[in-house]
């Protein structure tokens, strides 16, 4: 029934129509796992990881036509830049339902205080190990850790940055290849995790939402597109294997096309990189 919501072909002639669309699978996600899942001892554990799951159901349909579509339009375009900017509808489309994402998750996180401890354990214990893992356990009693501590800076925290992005770059493009649309759950995986660091920065209030959404998201949107450009990259290989399209010159042109993809997201990472150790550190 969720992919009668939106076809990949609508999303990319009206892809901001995507943020209502991340909204509704992210609350959906939230409101399913608050219901059944938060009240049994056992389940209440895997909360966090079960909104990411349910939210990755919800986007696989999706996920895999677009990726189809894509991988019909590098079989019809032989003009690489044609091509690049015909792949960019796609990506602006998928940018606009992880926004959707982030902004539906952060928004639960603050009106249900009370159910964020549980449902995003997983996302809490990530970001404090990443912002304050000398203080581990104190950061998950208060929820309350500053951005930024813990950080390195300068060069150092650049390239520390790049590693860790790359490596998320490289399992991301892993996943679609092995899986095709299976890239959706490292996406879905950072919004959740984004989502609560921007819960933490809001201290409670919906006031502070729009500038925790800022503070995460100068930098962040060029971490997920990189990403998604990853993901649509290995997944168009894997579909074209699927399909049987690697075969003489459409292999290289295929081939090419990917690596391509791959080149525009490394460069992006190094943006991404930049921006938050010299401007997102140090202005918020």
């Amino acid at each position: 029934m969720f992919e009668m919501l939106m076809k990949p072909k609508r999303a990319e002639r009206r892809p901001w129509e995507m943020f209502f669309i991340g909204m509704l699978y992210a609350s959906l996600s939230f409101l399913l796992v608050t219901l059944f899942f938060s009240k049994g001892a056992i389940l209440r554990d895997g909360a966090g990881l079960l909104i990411v799951t349910f939210t990755v159901i919800s986007c696989l349909p999706f996920m895999y036509y677009i990726i189809k579509l894509e991988e019909d339009k590098d079989i019809e375009i032989d003009d690489s830049g044609k091509l690049i900017k015909e792949h960019s509808k796609a990506i602006h489309a998928l940018m606009w339902l992880f926004l959707g994402f982030v902004v539906a998750f952060s928004l639960w996180y603050l009106i249900m205080p009370d159910q964020a401890g549980n449902n995003f354990n997983f996302q809490l214990r990530t970001f404090c190990a990443i912002n304050n893992p000398t203080s581990y356990d104190t950061c998950l009693e208060t929820h309350g850790v500053p951005p930024g501590t813990g950080q390195a800076a300068g060069v150092d925290a650049v390239l520390g940055i790049f590693a860790n992005n790359v490596y998320v770059l490289i399992f991301t493009i892993i996943l679609s290849l092995a899986f095709g649309a299976g890239a959706i759950f490292i996406l879905v995986w950072n919004a959740t995790v984004i989502s609560a660091a921007i819960g933490i920065f809001a201290k409670g209030s919906l006031v502070n939402l729009p500038i925790g959404i800022i503070r995460y998201m100068i930098h962040g949107i060029p971490e997920i597109t990189a990403y998604f450009i990853g993901a649509l990259a290995g997944g168009i290989v894997s579909v074209a294997i699927i399909r049987k399209d690697l075969q003489g010159e459409q292999t290289w042109r295929v081939l090419q096309d990917a690596l391509i993809l791959i080149i525009i997201a490394i460069i992006i990472l190094v943006v991404a990189a930049l921006i938050e150790v010299y401007f997102t550190h140090r202005v918020f």
